[in-house]
């Protein structure tokens, strides 16, 4: 399963990927449409600052996802392909998943109803494109990869690093 490897270092905290996150999950799909939408398309990924870093975050989709365990009306559950699903309509709201998540990504919607989190993108892979927030990321700080490939990169930079 390919997976959205984040390079904080790349980040210029444009906040792209939240906006591109935002209208993909909008009801219209478009910009122009999306910002007069009822209620307003929330993205599912954050862009959070520390001194002199920003990191995108989203949902890293575990491979022994807490969020699943502890969702008692079975609204999240891990699919085949590695994606940890939200069924919106069988949440119950009772925010138990955003307790448990590891990275604090799963977030309450504006309505209060129901939480929202990463879905990948889900219908857009249907289509065989890339998750919005990847496809928006003007530097490429977010990339839709293998984690084989992950691995390949990291040494790459660790010996570059090491030439020095």
């Amino acid at each position: 399963m390919k997976i959205i490897y984040i390079s904080p270092e790349k980040c210029l905290a444009c906040r792209s990927c939240q906006l591109a996150c935002a209208v993909a999950h909008s009801k219209s799909r478009e910009l122009a449409k999306a910002i007069a939408e009822e209620p307003r398309p929330a993205a599912r990924i954050s862009v959070i600052g520390c001194d002199d870093v920003t990191l995108p975050l989203q949902c890293r989709h575990c491979e022994d996802a807490p969020c699943v365990a502890v969702c008692p009306s079975g609204a999240l559950s891990k699919e085949e392909n590695g994606i940890v699903f939200l069924d919106s309509e069988s949440c119950i709201g009772c925010d138990f998943c955003v307790i448990a998540c590891p990275f604090g990504v799963i977030k309450t919607n504006r309505e209060g109803k129901a939480v929202i989190k990463c879905d990948l993108c889900r219908e857009r892979l249907k289509q065989g494109e890339e998750p919005a927030c990847a496809a928006a990321c003007p530097t490429k700080a977010l990339v839709f990869v293998e984690p084989t490939e992950i691995s390949r990169e990291k040494t790459r930079r660790f010996l570059t690093e090491f030439k020095k």
